[in-house]
């Protein structure tokens, strides 16, 4: 086998030059230095190495360059090898372009000019990359074939869980010649069908058996941890990257997909780090890739049932009926969007109505009538992203206007985008249709009014998954777990508490389990919040246990 590329991309000749020799100095027994001098040279150069077979390691670009930036190469390059490690070589005065270029092109690095001397500033920079690209599983993924009705619930929640997880699939009409055909040749099992790239087929699976089917982990390595968290959003993937990066061994055990519900968002853009901001999907996949990097285990499509203490031992009850335990759990569970009581909801979901943002939907909305129901951040997020395919979206808010739930950048946003039409003070009082949501009703104190609308997302307001959770942890009324001086202010202290101490300011009624984001009482319902507080309940363990 040949040996794999580097190519670096620089318009001044002299740089190129420079790069090309730095490379060759450390790297020239492993690799091949491939070298160009503009972006349009460098893609035929890439071109021809993609016809003959060979792989390329890390892409390396200079950003000002006349006819195609650097950004504008690394992005037509990733096409070619989407799993190459891309740099962009940068002067100082350009950081904020680099900065920019992190989401456009989910850049690796960049790198400052002058890089001298390049084994303080140059070599250490491609020694990481070329040790992540080679950890990187860059098999190219096989063709998994779904098959099943437009309009079934859970058609839709499989399609839903393969993009939340990036998996390539292909959607295939039960009625259509191919689907059809996979489907005889199965035996016309229950839908939907997988049929996954070695040809076996899977009829109407559980999310744990497709999880095992695309290769996701739902299984835990051992029996005992340091550290259990429940949930696999913003505030559980960042107690995974700082418990594990600080040496405990953690597990984190999310029952659908990583990202939660900020995973769903087709565009968070008041995350620090982010001016152009960033999907909830990049967001989601960033943070798993770097809790696995520091070692945390994560199970995904695994579901914690039940919790329990056993000595100075905290108990996980799965679902599967296996058992983890840990010396200390962070429950980190997030909260789902409220029902809407409304007639005729509950017979369309997943056959019209959907809760949450439902981005495989968006593209079938074109030239359709969408409406959106709830007023916070992630309802404007949704309505700005379907408006670039829908004729129009409604969206209908209970409240007077916008500004009591909703960010001031999303709402100027809304207000500039002409296809978008904000309903306040209504509600959705009944869905009707045959087989598929097709009228909406909206109330208000003026009257009702009838729309012909196939699509009806929802985001109203948000209940804690913690049912679960009965007789073992204090929640509020509403069900969010009650932590820290909470506990003490309502009189809950429990007896069993040791009197040296007070709780911790997230640890639960239950020594050693913590709550993190949403799931906890009086949490702020933001993802940089969620992020903070599992970072913040990881130094809380790490205290917990030095006590313990």
């Amino acid at each position: 086998m040949s040996k794999p590329v580097l190519l670096t991309v620089d318009d001044d000749p002299g740089v190129s030059r420079a790069v090309a020799r730095d490379l060759r100095r450390r790297y020239a027994g492993s690799y091949r230095i491939v070298r160009a001098e503009s972006g349009p040279q460098a893609l035929e150069a890439l071109t021809g190495l993609r016809l003959r077979g060979d792989d390329t390691a890390v892409l390396l670009a200079d950003h000002r360059m006349p006819g195609m930036t650097g950004v504008e190469f690394l992005e037509r390059a990733m096409d070619l090898y989407p799993y190459a490690r891309r740099v962009l070589l940068t002067a100082y005065a350009d950081t904020d372009a680099a900065i920019r270029a992190i989401n456009v092109v989910d850049l690796d690095h960049y790198l400052l000019k002058p890089w001298n001397p390049p084994e303080e500033k140059l070599y250490p920079v491609i020694d990481a990359q070329l040790d992540a690209w080679a950890r990187t599983d860059r098999r190219p993924p096989g063709e998994l074939r779904v098959v099943g009705h437009r309009w079934s619930a859970r058609c839709y929640e499989v399609r839903d869980f393969l993009s939340r997880h990036q998996v390539p699939y292909t959607w295939l009409l039960d009625g259509d010649p191919e689907g059809a055909r996979l489907a005889a040749a199965a035996g016309d099992p229950e839908l939907p069908l997988i049929v996954t790239p070695d040809g076996s087929a899977l009829s109407a699976p559980s999310d744990a058996e497709l999880a095992s089917a695309i290769g996701l982990a739902s299984s835990p390595s051992t029996g005992f941890y340091d550290l259990i968290v429940v949930g696999g959003g913003p505030s559980g993937l960042g107690a995974a990257v700082y418990g594990a990066s600080e040496g405990l061994r953690t597990v984190v055990v999310e029952r659908h997909a990583l990202g939660g519900q900020a995973g769903q968002s087709s565009r968070i853009e008041n995350y620090l780090g982010f001016p152009d901001g960033v999907s909830g999907t990049q967001l989601a996949e960033r943070a798993r890739r770097q809790a696995a990097r520091f070692g945390a285990e994560l199970l995904q499509a695994g579901e914690v049932t039940a919790l329990e203490s056993r000595g100075t031992a905290r108990v996980a009850r799965l679902a599967d009926g296996s058992e983890i335990a840990a010396h200390a759990v962070i429950l980190a569970t997030g909260v789902s969007y409220r029902r809407l009581d409304a007639d005729g909801v509950d017979d369309f979901v997943g056959r019209g109505v959907f809760y949450g943002s439902a981005l495989t939907e968006a593209p079938a909305c074109e030239n359709e009538e969408v409406a959106i129901v709830g007023g916070a951040n992630s309802a404007g997020q949704a309505a700005v992203h379907l408006a670039r395919y829908a004729k129009k979206v409604h969206i209908v808010v209970r409240a007077d206007d916008l500004a009591a739930s909703m960010s001031h950048y999303l709402i100027q946003e809304i207000a500039e985008t002409p296809n978008i039409e904000v309903h306040t003070g209504k509600t959705v009082c009944a869905a009707e249709g045959a087989g598929r949501l097709e009228r909406l009703t909206f109330a208000s104190a003026a009257g009702k009014r009838t729309i012909d609308a196939h699509w009806l997302f929802v985001f109203i307001g948000a209940e804690p998954r913690t049912g679960w959770l009965d007789g073992f942890v204090e929640r509020d009324a509403r069900g969010f777990v009650l932590t820290g001086p909470d506990l003490v202010a309502g009189g809950r202290r429990p007896a069993g508490w040791p009197l040296a101490r007070q709780p911790y300011h997230l640890e639960s009624s239950v020594p050693g389990v913590f709550a993190a984001g949403d799931v906890r009482a009086e949490s702020m319902k933001r993802v940089a919040s969620a992020v903070g507080d599992g970072a913040m309940a990881v130094a809380l363990v790490h205290r917990y246990l030095e006590q313990a």
